[in-house]
């Protein structure tokens, strides 16, 4: 075996070898020895299966065997001619020429390596910033919509007419060309007038009614509507309005501070303090996003200049195609396919944004590890199931949807990039 290497820079290698046949056989008949000594195969005792027996019976697989080890042995003499460490190798070896004849393989072998920065003086890279202010109005503005959830309705003492706001208990029935349909039923149902709980028309019909009152209303359900056999039709409903109940606003005070943060002693002096700071907070985390974070990740792209693993680019400019054709049309995907010159050029035109990726993915990593900055699994979890139930969704089923499509390295990697930049910029101290 024959074989030179060449770093081609920091983080590109290159090895090209000749492996001889003779090798490779040579190989073979140290697995089959080995393979004799405890297959059992009918007509032969254990472990005096010949040798010869044993590599007519498993030729294809002793040979694939053979071909691994010796390039096994190939790359680790390779990495140790140039000097790379396990821990700074980073992808798969990937084979940019296999020839193949009787007597040899030539192979052309790309390696990818981490790339060491020096990151000095990276704290110059923070931008400056001044903390949000929250002002008492803010607050108070807060709390009062906090405060309209705690809001309770009651029978109106004096009789009035329904009004927008008010709550109808009220019967339904509705008619689809004069026959009754199907859940189109109810009966002493409290309806918020204006809460858009039921179809453009009917609440809006509702008001002006007075308890005991009967009315007959007319409605179009909307063309999207999820019952497919009531889309678009129009329906009538027949509405017996009995009881009309009025919003009576929480009082603020310590009693509702101490309903809202559930605990006995708080005072609403402690309540306006939890919402300046979460104000605060949620100014914060918006300023982070829409101008700190970007500004950073912008400034720490500028100041470091270092050598890229070209597979793993080219790996992120295959992700964001994949990404791209999700977008497309039926008529461009079909367009595209076999169409070797626009994948080129649609390739090179993510170039740029997939090498700044990357790029900035080695930043992060590098920073997070100077910082002692890192993400468990388990936080990746805790996060994906929190998301998942604020929107309704299966936490477990989204999680594993999450896996099932490899998205979890880069939720961790995304999570690891925030903590890092919020301790950078000492976002919440």
């Amino acid at each position: 075996m024959e074989f030179n290497t060449k770093m081609i820079n920091g983080a590109n290698a290159l090895v090209e070898a000749t492996i001889l046949m003779k090798d490779i056989e040579s190989k073979v008949d140290k697995i089959a020895a080995e393979a004799a000594k405890t297959l059992t195969i009918q007509g032969f005792r254990k472990g005096k299966v010949p040798i010869k027996v044993v590599k007519k019976r498993y030729k294809d697989k002793l040979k694939q065997d053979a071909e691994g080890e010796v390039l096994k042995d190939l790359l680790q003499k390779a990495y140790k001619e140039l000097n790379i460490s396990a821990e700074r190798l980073i992808g798969e070896p990937f084979f940019k020429k296999i020839d193949r004849n009787d007597s040899e393989i030539k192979l052309e072998i790309a390696l990818g390596v981490r790339p060491e920065v020096e990151l000095s003086d990276y704290e110059e890279s923070i931008p400056k910033y001044e903390k949000p202010d929250v002002k008492e109005e803010e607050v108070d503005a807060r709390i009062k919509k906090i405060a309209s959830r705690y809001a309770e309705f009651k029978k109106i003492e004096k009789a009035r007419p329904l009004a927008e706001g008010d709550t109808a208990v009220i019967d339904f029935e509705g008619f689809l060309d004069g026959e009754p349909f199907e859940g189109g039923k109810a009966e002493k149902f409290s309806l918020t007038i204006g809460s858009e709980q039921f179809i453009p028309g009917f609440e809006e019909q509702l008001v002006g009614m007075n308890e005991g009152e009967e009315k007959m209303i007319k409605v179009t359900f909307p063309k999207d509507y999820r019952s497919k056999n009531l889309a678009g039709k129009e329906a009538e409903f027949k509405i017996k309005l009995h009881e009309v109940q009025e919003r009576i606003e929480a009082e603020i005070n310590d009693e509702l501070a101490q309903k809202i943060m559930q605990k006995e002693d708080a005072t609403l002096d402690e309540l306006k303090e939890n919402v300046k700071t979460q104000i605060k907070n949620e100014k914060l985390s918006k300023k982070y996003q829409e101008d700190l974070k970007p500004k950073l990740m912008e400034t720490l792209l500028k100041r470091f200049d270092f050598d890229l693993p070209e597979q793993i680019v080219e790996q992120e400019i295959d992700i964001q195609l994949s990404n791209k054709a999700k977008s497309m049309k039926e008529e461009e995907l079909k367009e595209l396919q076999g169409n070797k010159e626009k994948i080129k050029k649609m390739r090179e035109e993510l170039r740029g944004s997939a090498t700044e990726s990357v790029k900035a993915t080695f930043i992060v990593d590098m920073l997070a590890k100077k910082e002692k900055i890192s993400v468990e699994d388990k936080e990746v979890v805790q996060a994906i199931y929190y998301e998942a139930m604020m929107q309704g969704q299966n936490p477990q089923k989204v999680i594993e949807q999450y896996q099932k499509q490899g998205y979890l390295p880069a939720i961790k990697m995304a999570m690891i990039e925030d903590k890092l930049f919020t301790k950078m910029l000492k976002l919440y101290e």
